[in-house]
């Protein structure tokens, strides 16, 4: 293996949220309605969970390329909003003969919050072993 931490930074636009929601066909108007937002705890338009999450999914690709996501658990404890610079990192936290137990953090440049966290498991290719 390489490396075992990847990191990348990534600012979304309103734009961003936007193609997603079209291109998903989720347009709940927590992501696309700023009218509507802004009257929800909290105030603006939020990034859907899966545009994160898809981020990630990349990164475990360029951590473990080829390998086979087998399950993922997330949590989303802030939201992230268009405008503000985000890291993501990827890390392996354990291995097992062909799997890999992955770690991945979404936080806030500004201020360090947490948007997104979780774990994946994934199963290596054969010509990895």
């Amino acid at each position: 293996m390489a490396s075992d931490r990847i990191e990348f930074e990534r600012t979304f636009r309103q734009a961003d949220f936007d193609r997603f929601a079209e291109l998903s066909g989720d347009r709940n108007p927590i992501h696309v309605d700023h009218d509507f937002s802004a009257r929800t705890r909290f105030g603006r338009t939020v990034s859907h969970g899966l545009l994160l999450l898809t981020v990630v999914r990349g990164l475990l690709e360029r951590l473990h390329p080829g390998a086979r996501q087998l399950r993922q658990n997330a949590m989303f404890p802030a939201p992230t909003y268009a405008d503000e610079a985000m890291s993501f990192s990827v890390e392996t936290a354990a291995s097992e003969g062909a799997t890999r137990t992955v770690s991945f953090r979404v936080e806030r440049c500004a201020d360090h919050t947490v948007t997104c966290q979780g774990e994946a498991i994934l199963q290596l290719p054969d010509q990895a072993l």
